[in-house]
């Protein structure tokens, strides 16, 4: 079994393959001079469609727009829907910009969607349709979401396995929103992260919400990197409370959840909104194993030179620990530079430079 890497940049894709996790073989660019801001790794084995792992990515074409491709033989060949795979209905009166976010669901062959503008999807298929959620879009909160520095879009979904009509969505600007029925209503989860930039503080939405993580066999326990803020909830996103206490700056975009462990969380942090390198332009990650009460550095292998971003989908883990193996880590710069770690973030390797900007990145033992 090995190690297989999305790396999705402003300019194609690039696959890895590993034995091992220390040594990789990198082949791209895929979908050439397409912006791809969402990749997925699909291993469920209980498809009612059967077969393999299913890779799925959002593209983004200046030529030909937004689309949505998938393939089955770990990237040997690629397919998509005529016309797109995502579209907004005629009466939503705006089209489809970008895929951000493309995650398995909670039953078989559903895949969701977050887009921008701020929109959710729902796929039966695997991703092939997708299917519009009215719920969400008609949210009355919803002529009030701004854009962020990057866009107004959903870049956070997160099903609770356990339940499959629970989802929790977050994006910039607008917050967290949870539906209890599948998608036929929504509420505002935001009490406790706050909004420096707004007369009020601490407002029921419009939150700038960077990215949200939680693991599925602990699903009421969620983290949340916030613009400025990083955060815990132990009631499922009622409430939330800062963890940022430990940390040399409180500013960043990822947050990842040990897949082994639900209290071991890692963050990747930014001086600030106004400064967004690492602190002492060191890449760092810092990681805690008693759910953000106490953090530690850890950047052996980093560089200790490091001026660039890493964005809210450039830092994930893969799913060895299903097979008894530590688990892995990856992140990838706005640089071009990818990094893994195949042991839970103590030492790190380079696996890419000077590739494009890296916007998403995705692994698991295929």
């Amino acid at each position: 079994m090995d190690a297989m890497l999305l790396v999705g940049t402003r300019k194609g894709l690039w696959i890895g393959r590993s034995p091992d996790r220390r040594t990789w073989d990198l082949q791209g660019p895929l979908f050439p001079m397409n912006a791809v801001y969402s990749a997925c790794i699909d291993t469920r084995g209980e498809s009612a469609r059967g077969g393999g792992p299913r890779l799925l990515v959002g593209t983004m074409s200046e030529h030909w727009g937004p689309q949505v491709s998938w393939s089955d033989d770990l990237g040997e060949t690629w397919s998509e829907t005529p016309g797109g795979g995502i579209r907004f209905p005629e009466d939503a009166g705006v089209a489809l910009e970008q895929v951000w976010q493309l995650t398995p669901g909670a039953q078989p062959d559903e895949v969701w969607a977050g887009t921008q503008p701020s929109a959710l999807f729902r796929s039966t298929d695997r991703g092939e349709t997708f299917s519009f959620v009215r719920g969400l879009w008609d949210h009355p909160h919803r002529p009030h979401w701004e854009a962020g520095f990057g866009g107004q879009a959903i870049h956070t979904v997160v099903p609770d396995l356990a339940d499959p009509d629970r989802v929790t969505v977050a994006m910039s600007t607008g917050g967290v929103y949870r539906t209890e029925d599948g998608g036929t209503t929504w509420d505002p989860h935001n009490v406790g992260i706050k909004a420096y930039f707004f007369p009020d503080p601490w407002p029921e939405y419009g939150q700038c919400v960077h990215k949200v993580a939680s693991h599925p066999d602990k699903p009421q326990q969620m983290y949340a990197q916030n613009h400025h803020g990083v955060y815990r909830s132990d009631d499922g996103g009622d409430t939330w409370t800062s963890i940022a206490d430990g940390l040399p700056s409180d500013f960043g975009f990822p947050i990842v959840v040990h897949p082994g462990r639900p209290d071991t969380v890692y963050v990747f942090p930014l001086v600030a909104d106004g400064d967004r390198m690492p602190p002492d332009a060191q890449a760092r990650v810092w990681r805690s194993d008693d759910a953000g009460e106490t953090w530690r550095e850890l950047g052996k292998g980093l560089p200790d030179t490091y001026y660039a971003a890493v964005m809210r989908d450039a830092f994930r883990a893969d799913d060895a620990t299903a097979y008894g193996l530590p688990a892995g880590l990856y992140l990838g710069g706005r640089d071009g530079s990818v990094f893994a770690s195949a042991d839970e973030g103590e030492t790190w390797s380079e696996v890419a430079t000077h590739l494009p900007d890296v916007m998403c990145v995705r692994a698991a033992m295929v």
